[in-house]
């Protein structure tokens, strides 16, 4: 058997300073930014710290107080379902790439649900695991405000509403209730009057803002069979709460969904139940992504830029880990798509 190879030795500040010609001490000066060495010492430390791959150890960064180098985020929703959640792969994306400009790692970890989350959050603040976190699902009546400001963790909360109750925090957020608002006002243009909205995740602020501006624009034109069903953002319910739709005395003659899944999943089971798309029913799914355009018909979509979303919150995160004030921060408005299916409405009203 070959012998075990004995792993590479990183470099130490004693390295720095045999190589530079400078004592421990300068070295720890000039790498932690601290007076005590003159300029010229400092760019020549940092160059010979460069050149040997040096990097602080994050155990010595939490001991002297410094910050862990690494950011939280967890996600409370069923592993399966999140595994072909489009949204999450792309907001993580744009989170990460600016996480990487900073050195800063990302600790992720999927829960069941938010007490379990609010268990993590006291476990890595007694653990000095990370210097702040990232907050997922805003949710109504949501305790993990709170517990993150009596901890005194830096937070920005993604997808919150404007009107956030802790002003320590900061929020970055869509206007969900704009772009249901578009998404009916297309369907009513070509006829539609029989919508239904196939929701994601009940108690989910988001979801919520979403279920309440689809009934008041149904109040506002008369509507009486517009409403919308819950769901945990499977495919596999998505296409059940389909089938019981359109199985039923008076199917809808739109449907609106949570996600691109859920519709590609509703195209799939409106086809096996022989109703066309968009002949005898027309689809929007929500989160334009490559899937919308892999299928036939090209599915009509509400689209934003997912990463940017990513990059605009761990860019507020940073700001704060930074000293910067809490802010408010809003991002385009999810813009409706035309594709293939939809289209004027055949059924009668």
């Amino acid at each position: 058997m070959p012998a075990r190879r004995s792993p590479a030795r990183r470099p130490t500040m004693k390295d720095i300073a045999r190589r530079a010609g400078v004592s421990e001490s300068a070295v720890s000066f000039a790498l932690n930014d601290r007076p005590g060495v003159s300029e010229v010492t400092r760019d020549r430390v940092r160059r010979v710290a460069e050149q040997l791959g040096w990097r602080p150890s994050t155990a010595a960064r939490q001991l002297s107080g410094e910050g862990a180098a690494t950011v939280g985020l967890v996600v409370a929703r069923p592993a399966d379902a999140l595994g072909v959640d489009s949204f999450f792969l792309q907001l993580i994306s744009g989170i990460q790439e600016v996480l990487a400009e900073r050195h800063l790692g990302l600790l992720f970890q999927v829960v069941e649900d938010v007490d379990a989350e609010c268990a993590v959050y006291r476990r890595w603040w007694a653990e000095h695991r990370v210097d702040g976190v990232l907050v997922v699902d805003p949710r109504v009546d949501d305790p993990r405000p709170g517990l993150l400001d009596e901890l005194g963790l830096p937070a920005v909360v993604i997808g919150g509403a404007p009107d956030a109750p802790h002003p320590g925090m900061s929020t970055v957020w869509a206007d969900d209730a704009g772009a249901m608002a578009a998404a009916v006002d297309a369907l009513y243009a070509l006829g539609h009057r029989r919508i239904v909205h196939i929701a994601g995740l009940p108690g989910l602020a988001h979801t919520e803002r979403r279920i309440r501006t689809l009934r008041a624009e149904a109040e506002r034109r008369g509507l009486p069979e517009v409403r919308s069903l819950t769901t945990d953002y499977s495919d596999a319910q998505g296409a059940a709460v389909t089938r019981r739709l359109l199985e039923g005395a008076e199917p809808p003659s739109a449907l609106i969904y949570d996600n691109d899944v859920m519709a590609l999943a509703g195209v799939a089971a409106a086809s096996e139940l022989g109703f066309s798309v968009p002949g005898a029913v027309s689809v929007v799914a929500w989160e334009d992504s490559p899937l919308c355009r892999m299928v036939k018909p090209w599915l009509s979509a509400l689209s934003r830029d997912t990463v940017e979303f990513g990059r605009t919150a761990a860019q507020e995160l940073t700001a704060l880990l930074d000293g910067g004030p809490a802010r408010t921060v809003r991002v385009p408005v999810p813009r409706l798509i035309e594709r293939e299916s939809t289209g004027p409405c055949t059924a009668e009203a």
